[in-house]
């Protein structure tokens, strides 16, 4: 499949997919507000409203149905308050009429208007309009399309026609100081059919909109997959290029600049197939390599160190970095935000299906491992520049593939994954790491406990995560100072190691457990027995007097 054509059908199913699953949602909603009243209503909790006014009244509301010729064949909606005064010896009015005359009414009283509710806790603000007491009690009235009066509990229930409503609430006597119990309630006929036209619309566009996720993502996968080219001739390291040191194998190529997969004499090592070869990532084997260069590290295998991980993290501080830039990078890196919103959605669905392809095959079919590693290597490139480490100011390429770009990210294929652990492992058996990641990452959440008729009420406090801490005080260092600290550098790239491990298994994308270490510095610490890792080669920048560059390792 063209490139095009896959992204066409990604966009297309996105675009479907996205309002299927909201249409779906609101089903499942409006089928279960349809079924959890046994009357029919669907009603609030019982709220106190206490105001020291004479009325109090509804929030303003716009004409409902005001072009509807007449009265529908079907209920449009059913509204039932129950008022009960707190005073048990004070009778309480309720009635609804047309705002126009409810206004008139009031004008000149002193009464509160209804303007917003908030729960948890519960919370009713009013706007107070000042004036005098009312001309006569709200019964003499003739204004009301529908009202009750009387001691204890009152309902009022009002089938909902056009026109502009308000809603009015008072002590039956028209005296000031209103405190009251209420609940409100709503029934529609309209709400099964509704459910049951959002539920098969859902599906239908889930139908068509995943399938096409599916190909578009197996079409990029693919192209992902493919070798791109390696640095430019010459091969020097420009400061901020993103480029790797003269003699380095670039992305896209292994040492000597020949394509993946390929060496001297166009042998492809035994083993390795056309896996890609880059700055820092696996490659071939030592004595494969051109003389004189660090080879990168091979794929893990039975043969070498299983300590590390199968899931490679790098990153390299551009030697040049700007003091201020760190300030908009994240608004320049809007447009790739854009897109990754879209590329994790599809992410997700191809996660999914993947999940049961595993569960019934035992593989992880490629081009979707491979688009899959893709969205993540796009990800950690966006977020190595603009918000989780601002190591480079480089900016990002917008591609799947890999590239000469000074952050990279690769998984090793698995050939085979166990059916049964892609059960468990993304949730029950990941919780620790879920733990972990959640502290690096997340915001405070902060419970407390209201000695009053509320009970129990939570918040969540804003402030940055841990790792978004430490970049910040990583990037106020570098605009008053010049420089990143290194240390600081190795341990917000360990935090970023650990974190995309665990995506890297919540996945579904290996079976080994991640494991519970802080992997610092740019490059993977540890790496198969022989080989030696490529921030040994040297760079090429010297020292400065005041010490080493900010990319020097």
């Amino acid at each position: 499949m063209k490139k095009p054509a896959a992204i066409i059908m990604l966009v297309l199913g996105i675009l479907i997919t996205l309002p299927g699953l909201a249409a779906l949602a609101g089903g499942a909603v409006a089928s279960a507000v349809g079924s959890v009243q046994g009357d029919g209503f669907l009603t609030s909790g019982t709220s106190r409203f206490s105001v020291n006014s004479f009325a109090l009244t509804s929030p303003r509301a716009d004409a409902i149905g005001e072009d509807v010729p007449g009265r529908l064949p079907f209920d449009i909606g059913t509204l039932r308050l129950r008022v009960n005064s707190v005073s048990p010896d004070k009778p309480v009015f309720i009635g609804i009429g047309p705002q126009a005359d409810v206004e008139q009414y009031l004008s000149g009283v002193h009464h509160s208007e209804l303007l917003n509710i908030r729960q948890r806790p519960f919370r009713a603000e009013y706007r107070d309009v000042p004036g005098g007491n009312p001309a006569s009690p709200p019964a003499d009235q003739r204004i009301w399309t529908a009202s009750v009066a009387g001691p204890g509990e009152q309902e009022l229930t009002w089938n909902i026609t056009p026109g502009t409503w308000e809603v009015v609430v008072m002590n039956a006597d028209a005296s000031s100081g209103i405190d009251v119990q209420a609940q409100a309630g709503f029934r529609s006929d309209l709400i099964r059919p509704a459910a049951t036209g959002l539920l098969v619309g859902g599906l239908i566009a889930l139908v068509i909109g995943i399938p096409l996720i599916i190909f578009g993502a197996m079409g990029l996968g693919r192209h992902a997959a493919r070798p791109t080219g390696g640095p430019p001739a010459g091969g020097t390291w420009m400061a901020g290029s993103g480029m790797p040191p003269s003699g380095m194998a670039g992305p896209g190529q292994v040492p000597g600049g020949h394509p993946p997969g390929q060496v001297p004499g166009g042998q492809v090592p035994e083993g390795q197939g056309a896996a890609p070869a880059a700055w820092g990532q696996p490659g071939v084997h030592a004595a494969q390599a051109a003389p004189g260069v660090a080879p990168p590290p091979q794929p893990f295998t039975a043969a070498e160190d299983r300590r590390g991980y199968p899931a490679r993290l790098f990153g390299t501080i551009d030697p040049a970095l700007s003091r201020w830039m760190w300030l908009v990078k994240w608004f320049l890196a809007i447009p790739h935000f854009i897109l990754l919103f879209f590329l994790w959605f599809a992410f997700v669905i191809t996660t999914i299906v993947a999940g049961f392809a595993i569960l019934f095959t035992g593989r992880y079919p490629r081009a979707l491992f491979d688009f899959n590693v893709g969205v993540m290597r796009w990800n950690w490139r966006v977020a190595f520049y603009a918000y989780a480490a601002v190591g480079t100011d480089l900016y990002p390429p917008f591609t799947l593939k890999r590239t000469n770009y000074p952050a990279d990210f690769e998984v090793d294929y698995p050939e085979r994954l166990s059916r049964g652990l892609v059960l468990v492992k993304w949730w029950l058996l990941a919780i620790p790491h879920l733990l972990v990641v959640a502290a690096f990452t997340n915001t405070a959440w902060r419970w407390r406990a209201d000695n009053n008729y509320f009970g129990t009420t939570y918040e969540q406090t804003a402030g940055p995560s841990l790792l978004g801490l430490l970049v910040l005080i990583a990037a106020v260092i570098l605009l008053f100072t010049g420089r990143y600290q290194r240390p600081l550098f190795d341990f917000i790239l360990g935090v970023n190691r650990w974190i995309y491990r665990v995506l890297v298994y919540t996945a579904l994308m290996r079976d080994e457990y991640p494991p519970f270490r802080l992997d610092q510095g740019p490059t993977e610490p540890e790496w198969p027995q022989g080989l030696t890792p490529p921030a040994a080669a040297p760079q090429a920048a010297p020292p400065s007097a005041g010490g080493p560059p900010a990319g020097a390792p």
